[in-house]
């Protein structure tokens, strides 16, 4: 499953006030993420993907993900279970106008089959050969 979510900071998402997205995913693993900045961005348009309190993204706390005609993309392997798949965006910008629209796509598949055996299966598996 392939999911977008997108948001056009205005005047008041400031870094003291950002705007905050749900990010309503499926229980799976998060095996994708894209971050798309529109040219005109000038790495002055910001977000921060966060589960509960725990900042996930970018991975070293208190940074932001910022670009400008760019797309951030990258692997990952982040597990997300039943009752507990909801990630927040947190979105503020440092610009006057204009602001410009911030895409976040992000690819969720069952652990199956990114993980389609555990360590101890694969080793089990080898043996047997």
């Amino acid at each position: 499953m392939f999911y977008v979510f997108s948001y056009t900071p205005s005047a008041s998402d400031t870094l003291a006030s950002p705007h905050e997205i749900g990010l309503d995913l499926t229980a799976g693993v998060i095996h994708q993420v894209d971050i798309l900045f529109q040219l005109g961005c000038n790495h002055q348009e910001f977000v921060q993907i966060f589960d509960g309190n725990f900042q996930v993204w970018p991975s070293n706390r208190g940074e932001k993900i910022r670009g400008d005609a760019t797309v951030v993309s990258f692997r990952e392997f982040y597990e997300l279970t039943l009752g507990h798949n909801r990630l927040v965006a947190i979105i503020w910008s440092t610009k006057a106008t204009p602001w410009y629209e911030i895409i976040i796509q992000i690819g969720v598949l069952p652990r199956e089959v990114i993980q389609p055996l555990s360590f101890k299966e694969l080793i089990k598996a080898a043996q047997e050969l």
